[in-house]
């Protein structure tokens, strides 16, 4: 619980505003000090140490306040560079494509790994904890190439499928879908998937949403190109899912960068702007929640290649195509 009773709430994803929810929680933050005439000394946890996770065991790495104001002591001036990096960083070399590709061939590893393994009657943690222990048992070393490889996921089993909570202790429903928030991380370098499994027979009303979603993620993927605006691309996947019959989802952003960060620059969003260029990494991912819980949510990695695009990661999105062969053997999809 609070200990105040004024807590006042902002959209995560406000269609008339292309920033990320951090600003429009510092507007809100900034109109609040005004109503109530804070204007004299305000707290504030300047160096965020507590707030960053070091690759890796964890513990934070970043960068202190009096760390920054020390460059002041010498330099003239001191500006951020973070707009010029992000738009850097936006077009992968072709060594942060490999790490990339690394990092997404794990992932599709690891989801094989624990579909072969999922039951029903097992809880969202251990599922979570069966793919993220692959990652790290088989990444560190992997094809010789790989120094350090961890993954981190959200794991929601139907009712359980939201945005964004965090995984439980509820179990895996045999005829709805699992969720897997994924991000795997190869020295330094992420993927950022979500991918769904089931154990038994899809229901019908899943059924249903998956074949509205797949239809939604492979115009949006055929769509992005290089030259297509990112406005647009946000604009046609909400269109979509409103025609589909979910208008106003999802409550999140549909397609971001992705490379040195799991979340990272360009966004994609109707009042925004950007152009889609070549040598990018984008995901992208439609999601449809319905009230109450359960939904789903579809998410892949891909790397713009001029007139085309590569999808990085191999597992399907369509997970109906998965079957397991009759005996011992791995999982194959058709």
């Amino acid at each position: 619980m609070s200990w105040t009773q004024d807590v006042q709430l902002f959209k995560g994803y406000d269609d008339r505003d292309p920033r990320p929810p951090t600003f429009r929680s510092l507007d809100l933050a900034l109109r609040i000090l005004k109503d109530h005439d804070l204007n004299g000394s305000v707290g504030l946890e300047l160096s965020q140490g507590t707030q960053g996770a070091d690759r890796m065991v964890g513990e934070p790495t970043t960068w202190t306040q009096p760390w920054f104001d020390a460059f002041r002591q010498i330099a003239s001036k001191v500006v951020d560079a973070s707009p010029l990096l992000a738009e850097a960083r936006a077009i992968k070399t072709a060594q942060e494509i490999e790490r990339m590709r690394l990092a997404n061939e794990l992932a599709a590893l690891a989801m094989e790994y624990a579909f072969e393994r999922l039951r029903p009657g097992m809880k969202e943690s251990e599922v979570a904890a069966i793919f993220e222990g692959y990652v790290h048992a088989t990444g560190i070393g992997y094809k010789g190439r790989v120094e350090m490889a961890r993954a981190f996921t959200l794991v929601w089993s139907g009712k359980g499928i939201r945005t964004f909570t965090a995984t439980g202790d509820r179990p895996v429903q045999e005829h709805e879908p699992t969720l897997f928030e994924i991000w795997v991380c190869v020295d330094g370098y992420w993927s950022d998937l979500t991918k769904n499994l089931c154990p038994g027979e899809l229901s019908p009303e899943y059924n249903t949403l998956l074949d509205l979603l797949v239809r939604v993620f492979h115009e949006a993927a055929a769509f992005a190109k290089d030259g297509a605006g990112l406005p647009d691309l946000d604009r046609l996947i909400r269109a979509r899912i409103a025609e589909g019959g979910y208008p106003g989802q999802p409550s999140h952003a549909v397609c971001h960068g992705v490379g040195a960060r799991a979340h990272e620059p360009p966004y994609a969003h109707q009042a925004g702007s950007g152009t889609i260029r070549s040598g990018m990494v984008l995901a992208i991912e439609p999601g449809i929640y319905w009230p109450g819980g359960g939904g789903m949510r579809l998410e892949d990695n891909f790397w713009i290649n001029g007139s085309s695009n590569e999808k990085l990661c191999s597992f399907p999105d369509d997970f109906r195509l998965l079957h397991v062969p009759s005996g011992k053997g791995p999982a194959r999809w058709v």
